[in-house]
This record gives structure tokens, C-alpha cells and sequence, in this order.
């Protein structure tokens, strides 16, 4: 899907890098980022209905053979944040930064192209009521594979 043909509206741009990997499927994280507090004012059928919309998309994606692996978060509340300073770790409970949209989950996909994972992206149903950060994953070796 391309951004260009009116169906999803572009604010800036990015730089294509298509001469590299055309061809290869290239791994794309898409981070679901919502404000907690109104999601939590939604009826429970509508929160499930949500959830259904995201397992199904999930199993639309394996079928393509798209799909790495997806999973909601539990709320910033239950988080932990490290920080490392001096070879001393610090530890603060929940959410380290003050904003209004909290990580709420995420989709760990393979595409062609960074506009084929924003086509992705715009069928995310957090994306209805938040925002889908799409980020290409870094290939570094020696990493283990599954």
C-alpha cells in the first residue's frame, strides 16, 4: 500500500533505502502506544472486541507468513525501568517518562518495504484510538536465532 495513493496521508518523509533490500523481507517492529487511562474507560465488550480484531490480524499475518510474533503489554504501572550509572543499576518502579500515550503493545512483522508495514500498521485496532510507531529492525549477527 502506498502511501501515495491517498489511503494513508504522510506528515513527513523517510528515507528509502529499497535499492538495499529489494527483494528481502526486511523485520519491522510495530509499537502500539495508547493513553491507558481512556482505554480503560471502554466498556469490557469493546476492549474484547478490540483484542479479537488484533488475534485475528495476527493470524492474517501468519497466514502471509508475515507474522514474528505479537503481544499486548500489562499496564506502565507494573514496569520496571533500569538505568546503569557509574556499573550501579537503579531501579524505579512504572513509567519513567510523563506522557499521555503509554506502549500498550506490540507486532513483530516481516514486509517488503517500510510502506507495506505502514499498510500493516493501518490495520492495527490500537491504531484507532492511539498511534502505531513502525520501526525497522536492525539485523546485527552473531545473534541467536531462534
Amino acid at each position: 500500500m502506498s502511501r501515495s495513493a491517498g489511503l494513508l496521508p504522510s506528515v513527513g518523509t523517510v528515507e528509502r533505502r529499497s535499492d538495499v533490500n529489494e527483494g528481502i523481507l526486511m523485520k519491522y517492529l510495530l509499537l502500539v502506544h495508547h493513553d491507558e487511562a481512556t482505554f480503560d474507560t471502554f466498556s469490557e465488550t469493546k476492549r474484547q472486541r478490540m483484542l479479537e480484531e488484533s488475534v485475528q490480524l495476527t493470524h492474517q499475518l501468519y497466514a502471509s507468513g508475515q507474522y514474528l510474533s505479537a503481544s499486548p503489554l500489562h499496564p506502565a504501572s507494573t514496569a520496571a525501568v533500569v538505568r546503569v550509572r557509574d556499573g550501579k543499576p537503579f531501579v524505579t518502579d512504572g513509567p519513567f517518562v510523563e506522557t499521555r500515550e503509554q506502549i500498550a503493545g506490540y507486532f513483530l512483522i516481516t514486509a517488503k518495504d517500510l510502506d507495506e508495514a505502514i499498510g500493516i500498521a493501518a490495520r492495527v485496532p490500537g491504531a484507532r484510538i492511539g498511534t502505531v510507531e513502525v520501526r525497522p529492525v536492525k539485523e546485527v549477527a552473531g545473534l541467536p536465532n531462534e
